[in-house]
């Protein structure tokens, strides 16, 4: 238990310099291999790896190195990227603003576009894409939705469909399989039979001009419109966010995004960007923090916890309380060595992901204690080989809720050992 103690002391001091890591990060062309600062699209593989579009091609950056592509060295159609996203099979399906549509497997690139495929045109502004693996693609210029599952393409617009409105500027899927759809005319819902409109004349909806959406863990939809501020919609009733009656610094909306913990990152044009927890604001903008540009235009958060931000003038990467180590990300496909990461998302309630790296194969364990040294639960007592591993540790340990405080979680595996402190927060 002395012994322990000790360990514990040690650790509480190791956390506190872990936590003077710098909060914010920023990468342009000067320091970095971006092709260039203003950055439109951000998604983020099963490997950590961070795909970035810039009018001047794509970047891939694994947290060490950065590879572009661009129309003269890959299959790539056009250099001015606007969308990105990322199948179950880790296909990178990349949106052009007049290239159309391109999907890369990380060898061959297959181009589709309004000449060899269904697609009705080659500017692509957003897309999403559904558990069974069916890409949804919204148009510029007044052609609609497009449904593309692989094999057949299904084009919707205000003539052939209930979708009231042709350009689409966001598309979200719920847990029921809806789809989202934010237009310029208001948000169409779709259920792949039946459609129903919500617009300002027949809801709450604060302005019809619709530019993002996104669904929380409770089902929510966060619409943000151009003007009208932020709208939530529980599928009753609407509760509307202005600058004048809440922290939101601009109402124009363009961009919001859910973190694990269930924060609202939200984009205000050149207002900068909004943090939201559901009763708390805070602002972040270029002179309060190291957000290089009040300009916003992209966002995605990896599984450590480190946030994303695609501006006008570089990429920038905030983590409260420090940023992760890049070097440390946990999806690194052939750990040189033996690393125990921090807990995310942390604080947490009810459930958290802890996650290892072993350079070669040893027994392990993961045990968590309380502030005392108790023991409250072994996560895993097994011979585990090289490589990555993770586990989900849940608030709820047996029949018993752990209260909300400090817990440290501690891994063995041959002679590494580490330990780090989570928290539980209810």
């Amino acid at each position: 238990m002395k012994r322990l103690g000790i360990l514990l002391t040690f650790l509480l001091v190791s956390f506190s310099l872990y936590a003077q890591n710098p909060e914010w990060i920023n990468y342009n062309k000067s320091n970095s291999g971006l092709p260039y600062n203003s950055v439109s699209s951000i998604a983020i593989d099963d490997s950590g790896n961070k795909w970035i579009g810039t009018a001047m091609g794509l970047a891939k950056f694994d947290g060490t190195n950065w590879m572009v592509y661009n129309s003269t060295n890959s299959g790539m159609p056009s250099n001015n990227v606007h969308s990105i996203a990322i199948d179950g099979s880790g296909n990178k399906w990349i949106g052009t603003l007049s290239g159309g549509l391109a999907k890369f497997d990380g060898t061959n690139w297959t181009v589709y576009n309004s000449s060899n495929s269904g697609l009705p045109n080659n500017e692509v502004n957003s897309m999403t894409i559904d558990d069974f693996g069916t890409n949804w693609i919204g148009t510029w210029g007044g052609f609609g939705l497009v449904k593309y599952d692989g094999l057949n393409w299904t084009v919707y617009n205000s003539s052939n469909s209930g979708l009231h409105n042709n350009i689409v500027n966001s598309i979200a899927i719920d847990s029921s399989g809806n789809k989202w759809i934010g237009t310029n005319g208001g948000v169409a819902k779709f259920d792949d039979t039946n459609w129903i409109l919500y617009t300002s004349s027949n809801s709450d909806l604060p302005d019809n001009s619709v530019f993002s959406i996104a669904i929380d863990s409770q089902g929510n939809k966060w619409i943000g419109t151009n003007g009208g501020g932020l709208a939530k919609f529980d599928d009753t009733a609407w509760t509307v966010y202005k600058s004048s009656n809440s922290g939101l610094p601009n109402n124009w909306v363009n961009l919001i995004v859910i973190d694990g913990l269930g924060n609202k990152w939200i984009e205000t044009d050149l207002g900068g960007l909004a943090k939201f927890d559901g009763a708390n604001w805070m602002v972040y903008k270029s002179s309060n923090s190291g957000l290089p540009n009040n300009f916003v235009k992209a966002i995605a958060i990896d599984d450590l916890g480190n946030k994303w931000f695609g501006t006008t003038d570089g990429l920038a990467v905030f983590k409260e309380g420090g940023v992760v180590s890049i070097k440390e990300d946990k999806k690194n496909i052939s750990p040189t060595e033996f690393l125990l990461l921090q807990n995310y998302p942390n604080p947490f309630n009810p459930s958290t992901i802890i996650s290892w790296q072993l350079a070669v194969g040893a027994h392990v364990t993961l045990k968590v204690y309380d502030v005392l040294g108790n023991e409250v639960a072994t996560l895993v007592n097994e011979n585990q080989s090289a490589g990555i591993h993770r586990v989900e540790f849940l608030s709820a340990v047996g029949n018993r809720q752990l209260a909300s405080g400090i817990y440290f979680y501690q891994l063995r595996a041959g002679n590494f050992v580490q330990m780090k402190k989570m928290i539980v927060l209810k």
